[in-house]
């Protein structure tokens, strides 16, 4: 990995709300996150940052994940058809502001139902206007 730069997103917890997709890309520059609850799970994606404005569904995610899954991650977790529904619905409130350089159109994230094995607390993989991406948030330990 040569020349590869990792920037860690929030390394000490200071940032109290905040949530962003990275949209996966080839450029050098990859965004390590903690995720996972208790389970402090490290993981890094190689992409772009985009900051969304979200506070709803932020409020949402953590409802899920702290409450409902009381913060110990999801990992390995056999999602029920209530749970998946809800996540789905947490996730297209999102909005991706997509941009061709001249147009921007306000576009909703979907979840991306085929990497779903990799969903945990702040680290969701979705399907953005651009590509796959990963949508991040402030872990909850």
């Amino acid at each position: 990995m040569a020349g590869q730069r990792f920037v860690f997103l929030d390394p000490d917890g200071a940032s109290e709300e905040w949530i962003h997709v990275v949209v996966e890309a080839a450029t050098g520059v990859s965004y390590q996150q903690q995720y996972g609850g208790t389970a402090c799970r490290q993981g890094w994606v190689e992409g772009y940052l985009v900051p969304v404005y979200a506070p709803d569904e932020l409020d949402g995610l953590c409802e899920m994940f702290e409450g409902h899954f009381r913060g110990a991650g999801t990992w390995n977790h056999q999602w029920t058809a209530d749970e998946l529904a809800k996540l789905r619905e947490i996730v297209a409130g999102v909005t991706f502001w997509a941009c061709d350089g001249t147009n921007e159109e306000p576009r909703p994230l979907r979840l991306d139902e085929g990497r779903l094995a990799e969903a945990d607390e702040a680290w969701i993989p979705v399907t953005t206007p651009d590509g796959p991406g990963v949508l991040l948030w402030c872990n909850s330990d």
